[in-house]
């Protein structure tokens, strides 16, 4: 029975893997989306106090979403510059 689970946790290191880098870039986006909207609050003079948390949720999600796009429009470029085509002519 411990070789069985053995074997299994072998076979689901690179899902266990996966997920673990997942969650990492999650938390790194979070991070950047909090400081994101901390500086988006200072522009228009405000503080976390405020807005309820309700709220900060909905501003930090747009921030997240602005990130992804912005990785994925970068993604985008560098697979192009890397097979050689040009985005910008």
């Amino acid at each position: 029975n411990i070789a069985s689970e053995n074997t299994t946790k072998a076979f689901d290191y690179p899902k266990l893997k996966s997920e673990q880098v997942k969650e990492a870039i999650r938390l790194k986006v979070r991070e950047k989306a909090i400081l994101a909207t901390k500086a988006r609050l200072v522009e228009n003079h405000k503080s976390f106090d405020d807005f309820s948390d309700e709220e900060l949720e909905i501003i930090i999600a747009d921030e997240e979403r602005k990130i992804l796009d912005d990785l994925k429009t970068k993604s985008l470029v560098v697979a192009l510059a890397a097979l050689g085509l040009n985005f910008f002519v």
